[in-house]
């Protein structure tokens, strides 16, 4: 490639392109741009760093495997992400107990939703952020990250993981709860928090 910069969205564009007429410098090119963004979002779903490496590395076999399926090269940071994130919850559907699924919390009584949650979040440090997510059960840890952080609805969240829009919300629910406790001990206290106006 002629073009080593990313700095235009018609630069990544073409790296796209060349990715899929399966040019290996391309393929390195996209990776370094992408790898570091993409191990974030692997830590938060994973349970610790080296299920977050293998998550990592099983998400690009699949980007490189499937590049050529893409249609709209612009739409390649959504459709790289979207691969990640369905990495991680095949992960997750592959790792868990059996009767541990999610779908055993039906029931769960539901705590009303803090709209000022997602804010608090968002002041936060992503590394402080990460660190107490990845303390969380995981069924917990898998609905916190789709919901709060990636902003997924309740419907999608339920169609993604084959349960019910109910068990999505209850899974939330108490995951957000064990999160603001983690983040209490952690000498973070949201209700202290003053909601700025948007």
């Amino acid at each position: 490639m002629r073009n080593k910069s990313l700095g235009s969205n018609l630069n990544l564009v073409s790296l796209v392109q060349e990715c899929q007429r399966e040019d290996r410098r391309a393929q390195n090119l996209l990776y370094d741009h992408y790898k570091r963004k993409l191990f974030g979002i692997c830590l938060r779903y994973a349970g610790s760093t080296p299920e977050a490496e293998h998550i990592f590395q099983d998400a690009f076999v699949r980007i490189f495997d499937h590049i050529q399926e893409l249609k709209n090269p612009e739409s390649i940071s959504s459709w790289i992400k979207s691969i990640v994130i369905r990495t991680a919850i095949n992960h997750y559907h592959r790792e868990i107990k059996p009767g541990k699924e999610l779908s055993s919390l039906d029931q769960v009584e539901q705590e009303p939703e803090d709209d000022t949650f997602p804010d608090i979040v968002g002041q936060l440090e992503m590394e402080a952020l990460v660190q107490a997510i990845n303390q969380l059960p995981a069924g917990y840890r898998l609905v916190v990250n789709l919901y709060l952080i990636d902003g997924y609805t309740h419907m999608e969240i339920a169609e993604m993981l084959n349960i019910s829009e109910g068990t999505s919300r209850s899974q939330f629910s108490r995951g957000k709860s064990a999160l603001i406790k983690k983040l209490v001990q952690k000498g973070f206290n949201h209700y202290e928090h003053i909601r700025q106006n948007p």
